[in-house]
């Protein structure tokens, strides 16, 4: 059982698509700690997999958002707001980028590749951040999302996604700032090498794991539990005075040199 209690509060994770998702790890975590969660499915084609899954959490909503549709986020926040009336908390696990522009050369990467890439791993942090501060009242709430390191050191075929990681911790920042006089803290989770979905994408991928647990000072990978319960605390009272932090669960990887 999570050790972090979170009775009567209430969330929306995004990003959930099958068991193996970060974002269903984290769901499966606040559910375990008390919370009440809303989750969120891109399209017709995950929804089967995503409402097997509510299936065995406590009351969960579940409702269809993709992120690019301005019009679907504020449904999906109107239906919130109707069906619990507040919010506490957002988890943003959402990261896509066309498998043309993963591995090959950085310097071809294409123009309409760079735009979706970006308006779905970065940009769409803003209008979810927009439609859940209302709803998160005077009592505040928190914002996390999901990042990884290739925001700041290069990891080969990578390419566009790591742009669009950058682009992401940025908006935290900013975010962070803008939202802290409303008291809604905003941080990122950068996660080590997880085997998930969207990972099999990611050209050398193995290797990549291989060489995470070789450096890092834990001498592993980490786990999809490990990252839940890094969010779990991120959301919770236990991490009131924190805010515009980026939290590396990679293993200590992120430290090394050589």
């Amino acid at each position: 059982m999570d050790h972090i209690e979170l009775q009567d509060k209430v969330g929306l994770v995004l990003g959930v698509a099958n068991e193996r998702s970060i974002a269903w790890a984290i769901a499966q975590g606040l559910d375990r700690s008390g919370a009440r969660v809303a989750l969120a499915y891109q399209n017709e084609r995950v929804r089967p997999h995503v409402e097997r899954l509510a299936a065995t959490l406590h009351g969960p909503l579940v409702h269809p958002c993709d992120v690019t549709e301005d019009d679907q986020i504020g449904a999906l926040f109107a239906r919130i707001e109707r069906e619990w009336g507040q919010l506490d908390f957002l988890v943003h696990s959402i990261a896509f980028a066309p498998a043309r522009e993963l591995g090959g050369e950085f310097l071809r990467t294409s123009r309409a590749g760079f735009h979706e890439t970006l308006d779905v791993s970065a940009y769409s942090l803003i209008p979810l951040a927009r439609g859940a501060v209302p709803l998160m009242g005077p009592r505040g709430g928190a914002v996390v999302a999901i990042t990884f390191q290739a925001s700041e050191r290069v990891f080969p075929g990578y390419n566009v996604m790591g742009t669009a990681k950058a682009a992401l911790e940025q908006i935290i920042r900013q975010l962070a700032c803008e939202l802290g006089p409303r008291a809604v803290r905003v941080c990122g989770l950068s996660a080590g090498p997880l085997r998930t979905l969207a990972a099999r994408g990611i050209p050398g991928f193995p290797e990549m794991a291989r060489s995470h647990a070789e450096r890092a000072p834990l001498k592993r990978n980490i786990t999809h539990d490990e990252v839940a319960h890094a969010a779990l605390f991120l959301v919770s009272d236990l991490a009131s005075g924190i805010t515009g932090e980026v939290l590396h669960v990679d293993a200590g990887y992120h430290i090394m040199g050589v």
